[in-house]
């Protein structure tokens, strides 16, 4: 018997709405990236691109569990001497809640090609509306 290997022209993609609402980020960051490398499919194949597309809305309403939104910093470097940045959650999530759940997808993915492919098909808005009706996505608990 034969092993079956998928391949990325016979892959259907199908759109995916997650609401984030009163769900911990990191939870939802994880069911986002497991749908995204698309590992819950059966012929999910680890070098080829399977995943699927996948929306966020509510991201602002996220919640961090603990004390994550005093303790917990994003850090990003300019490059220079004394280039460091340090921003507070507490911070980033008043003011940019759509990047904050896109840095913790991204870092779940694969650091790879097939990671940096499976982050451009996720989509993050931070209220209740999205702009892919047309897509008719799928609305999962």
């Amino acid at each position: 018997m034969s092993t079956f290997m998928a391949k990325a022209e016979n892959i259907s993609r199908k759109w995916y709405v997650i609401d984030a609402a009163g769900k911990p980020l990191g939870k939802t960051a994880a069911a986002a990236a497991t749908i995204l490398a698309g590992k819950h499919r059966p012929e999910y194949t680890p070098h080829v691109d399977c995943g699927e597309f996948v929306i966020i809305i509510n991201a602002s309403k996220a919640v961090l569990t603990g004390k994550k939104l005093e303790q917990k910093y994003y850090h990003h470097h300019s490059g220079y001497i004394g280039g460091l940045k340090s921003v507070q959650y507490k911070t980033l999530m008043a003011k940019k809640p759509e990047m904050a759940m896109e840095l913790a997808v991204k870092g779940m993915l694969p650091h790879n090609k097939l990671g940096s492919k499976a982050y451009t098909r996720l989509k993050v808005y931070a209220g209740d509306t999205h702009n892919q009706q047309a897509q008719q996505p799928v609305v999962l608990d």
